[in-house]
């Protein structure tokens, strides 16, 4: 990844608190996408770990980018146009197909994940104008959003993408794994995951076994239970949204981390008590394992959670993010 990238400035006006996405450096001639994961990087302070996570599920707080990057390169080479259903995200393939729903309103809309970013505020994911148009919050900048990954979808244009990938990247891609970047004296662990995503209604998903994230050379054909076409050898989600039913007034709180050691439970609500912040501490479980999250909240404003994570943050807990339940 480009520092360039990593340092850009927020979306003018009506997304000013969002970080924009990595899109920046001016755009190539358009090309067959090219397929990218990325070694583990640090913002801020913070680490990111972008890994093939077909199993990805979060809520959190979402913003959107497109003025001053139209027509620049994403992170993995291809054109950032803000009217196409794409999206930035920190840690997820490029690419790779996500379902995306405003937990205000219902509205959901699947879209490519083509670039990195957001790294302000710990936004979860930055949509393109589009994307906002049709989720329902381009005026306002920030919305409540859960991200799920398409699981078979996603494996199936990654497929593609690989088979258009210059051998370098795929030795990369291919070679030893990273060595894991450094973590916090606090081990955290993810939340909770729920269910896989689900398709589109009245579609079906695409059978497992079919084409794998391994694939190369032959050619793979785009998902058939996503609306879409493949432009310059990208597939795109179409410009479509449909309503789901969501809980209404999701309340907004700041986890500093899910714990499965009593210690780091009492490490962290100290931090957070010399900071003058009240945490509650509740059962959860991943992958079989009994944890403790350690919260904040729940807040009564975006603006107020965006406050508190920079506090926590600043304290050392730099795990801490902004959740919706």
């Amino acid at each position: 990844m480009r520092r360039a990238h990593m340092l850009r400035g927020t979306v003018v006006l009506v997304a000013a608190l969002s970080l924009a996405a990595c899109a920046g450096q001016p755009a190539a001639p358009p090309s067959k996408a090219t397929y990218k994961v990325g070694k583990p990087y640090q913002i801020n302070g913070v680490w990111y770990y972008p890994a093939e996570d077909y199993t990805y599920d979060e809520t959190g707080i979402g913003s959107w980018y497109g003025p001053g990057f139209h027509g620049k390169a994403t992170a993995n080479g291809e054109t950032y146009d803000e009217m196409e259903m794409t999206a930035a995200h920190r840690t997820l393939p490029m690419p790779s197909l996500v379902r995306v729903t405003n937990l205000d309103n219902g509205r959901s809309i699947v879209v490519r994940v083509n670039d990195r970013g957001p790294y302000a505020n710990n936004r979860i994911i930055d949509m393109s104008r589009r994307g906002a148009q049709l989720l329902g919050y381009e005026g306002t900048g920030t919305a409540k959003l859960r991200v799920q990954i398409l699981a078979e979808e996603s494996r199936q244009i990654a497929a593609a993408a690989r088979a258009g990938t210059p051998a370098p990247i795929l030795a990369e891609l291919d070679g030893p794994p990273p060595k894991a970047a450094p973590r916090g004296k606090i081990e955290v662990s993810g939340t909770p995951v729920p269910g896989p995503a689900a398709p589109l209604p009245g579609s079906s998903r695409v059978a497992p076994g079919g084409a794998s994230a391994g694939v190369v050379g032959a050619a793979v054909a785009a998902p058939t239970s996503v609306p879409g076409q493949e432009v310059e050898g990208r597939f795109l989600p179409a410009p479509v949204a449909v309503n789901v039913p969501v809980r209404q007034n999701g309340q907004i709180f700041v986890q500093v981390g899910a714990f499965g050691s009593q210690d780091n439970v009492n490490r962290a609500r100290a931090k957070l008590s010399a900071l003058g912040q009240p945490a509650s501490v509740s059962p959860a479980s991943s992958g079989g394992v009994r944890l403790q999250r350690v919260r904040i909240g729940p807040l009564d404003s975006v603006e107020r959670a965006d406050i508190v994570l920079a506090q926590v943050l600043q304290s050392g807990l730099t795990d801490a993010k902004i959740v919706v339940e």
